[in-house]
């Protein structure tokens, strides 16, 4: 005994002394291990319901990811030094089944750094899990949906859109502010639009206003016909349609060619993709229809993260040879906040990437607004005012009428026929 505690302050020293070396031989090895390119793993589709959206954002991602390999790479703050972006895409083609393989191989073939969810709920919907299983954080562009975000968790972050919970709170308050007292609401039977289309009901509610006309429709849905007759027969005064792209496109041209009108018509992607809609339902089908302008048809002029918005439609322009759409500037955005993430974490691992998130939440802002986000992984920031499509020339522009001091012009309400 006398021996042992003779010894002991030696054999102290001597295990601080392993433990010190120790800890400079691990950060010795993971210096010597840093990866010649950080992998960013991700999927696109081509073809089907989601491809214009898709390719958008995947387009805006690699624009990113080009510009910053001209500068030697992203900082990456674990290894002290610049390191290439070296993207891996797939093609899902809109099926969900095949974003469930792909995103798998991403993460145990393909074994990327950093792990980002193609475009929209329903292609993100099945990443989630995935990357939960593999405690792998899923950067998530475009993802909204309500189902998402109902747990804490370390390994979801919605950074280039709002939740979908919170789109239509300026749109109820719109509608309130207007006093209009009939509304029509049809929604896609998804998280995404069904969410939105449950919040609307919610928030007018409060306002002493219970729509006319409630209804979900499969997603796929691409005949309005019939249902635009059964709204007109409750006579509402707005008459809002929550869908993605082709079913606004769909929706449009039946309404165009209805014969009906209404005082208020809403649809969500005229203001995300409004080339897109312009060309596919024409611009007099868009006259005096609502929407939610995003990026960079509204403008965000100073940031401390990246270009403001008039910078990224210059230089997305000079590069792409075409203007940026809402979905480009996503791409964009997530590659950004991809970027500043691992220029901040301390180490290179998922968890150090979510608490580097955490850290720039609040604090950042980008060509997109403000990048704000909750535990859950739910996007609070960036959130979107309600615009009206106005005639110009050959075309429409974006007036913002909502919310008050950040408009750009007054409604026109009710919308004259034409």
């Amino acid at each position: 005994m006398r021996r042992f505690r003779l010894k002991w302050p030696v054999l102290a020293i001597f295990l601080v002394a392993a433990s010190l070396i120790g800890t400079s031989l691990v950060h010795t090895a993971r210096a010597a291990t840093a990866p010649s390119q950080i992998k960013i793993g991700t999927l696109y589709a081509s073809s089907g319901t989601f491809a214009v959206a898709s390719q958008g954002q995947y387009q805006g991602l690699k624009y990113w990811a080009a510009g910053v390999n001209k500068t030697g790479g992203i900082f990456v703050k674990a290894y002290g030094k610049k390191i290439p972006v070296k993207i891996i895409a797939y093609d899902d083609q809109s099926n969900t089944s095949t974003a469930t393989t792909l995103y798998n191989q991403l993460i145990t073939q393909d074994k990327v750094d950093v792990l980002v969810a193609d475009f929209g709920s329903v292609l993100t919907s099945v990443a989630i899990p995935l990357a939960e299983e593999h405690h792998m954080l899923l950067v998530d562009p475009t993802g909204s949906g309500a189902n998402f975000f109902t747990k804490k968790t370390d390994y979801l972050a919605d950074v280039s859109i709002p939740a979908s919970t919170v789109w239509p709170i300026p749109l109820a308050q719109f509608i309130l502010q207007q006093k209009i007292k009939r509304v029509a609401v049809i929604y896609d039977s998804n998280d995404f639009d069904a969410s939105q289309a449950e919040t609307l009901k919610s928030v007018l509610a409060k306002g002493g206003v219970t729509p006319v006309y409630y209804n979900g429709v499969p997603t796929t849905e691409s005949n309005y016909a019939v249902l635009l007759h059964t709204i007109a027969a409750q006579r509402p005064e707005a008459v809002l349609e929550f869908g993605y792209a082709p079913n606004d496109i769909a929706f449009l041209r039946d309404l165009a060619s209805s014969g009906l009108h209404f005082n208020m018509t809403f649809t969500i992607f005229p203001g995300q993709l409004l080339a897109l809609l312009t060309k596919n339902v024409g611009a007099k089908a868009l006259a005096y229809t609502y929407t939610y302008p995003t990026p960079p048809l509204v403008r965000h002029d100073v940031v401390n993260l990246g270009d403001n918005t008039a910078q990224f439609v210059k230089n997305f322009t000079a590069a792409m040879h075409q203007a940026p759409n809402f979905l480009d500037a996503a791409g964009y955005n997530t590659g950004l906040i991809v970027q500043d993430m691992i220029a901040r974490a301390p180490a290179f691992t998922q968890l150090d990437f979510h608490q580097a998130l955490m850290n720039m939440s609040g604090k950042t802002t980008t060509v997109l607004g403000d990048f704000k986000i909750n535990e859950n992984g739910a996007q609070l920031g960036e959130l979107l005012p309600v615009a009206q499509l106005i005639p110009q020339g050959q075309g429409v522009k974006i007036v913002v009428v909502y919310p008050p001091g950040k408009g750009t012009g007054k409604p026109i309400y009710p919308a004259p026929q034409h």
